[in-house]
């Protein structure tokens, strides 16, 4: 698998980026695993060209309430999508347990400080392997 990120994997809708964060629905599931708050969602409506893996959708959000700087939360995120982009195979397990992919993944960056990218490479790492 390329070590991309194209496109096609950014969530931009925001009929599904509502949806994702209604709060009390049954489609979305999520989880804390410092330093994110993942959200995310099975449905595959979304169109593929046949005979290509259905890569999810991403959207990675960090809060201006703890980093008032738009240099520090850029930074975050590029940090985050880096890991993501690094370690996104996790997500079709192992040739002896394949898994199928969530079609849409939320990343939520709820930490109060910068944190160096191992921490986030590693944490991601763990939270792909847990979807």
């Amino acid at each position: 698998m390329k070590q991309t990120f194209t496109k096609s994997e950014r969530l931009c809708s925001k009929k599904t980026i509502g949806q994702l964060f209604q709060k009390g629905s049954a489609t979305t599931r999520t989880f804390y695993l410092f330093p994110f708050r993942l959200l995310y969602t099975a449905d595959s409506e979304r169109g593929h060209p046949a005979g290509t893996d259905p890569l999810p959708a991403i959207l990675i959000s960090v809060s201006s309430r703890n980093f008032k700087k738009a240099v520090d939360r850029n930074l975050i995120r590029r940090r985050v999508r880096e890991a993501y982009r690094k370690n996104k195979s996790l997500l079709w397990g192992t040739p002896d347990k394949p898994k199928q992919p969530p079609a849409y993944i939320v990343f939520l960056y709820t930490a109060r400080e910068k944190i160096s990218f191992e921490e986030i490479e590693k944490s991601m790492k763990l939270a792909l392997a847990r979807v």
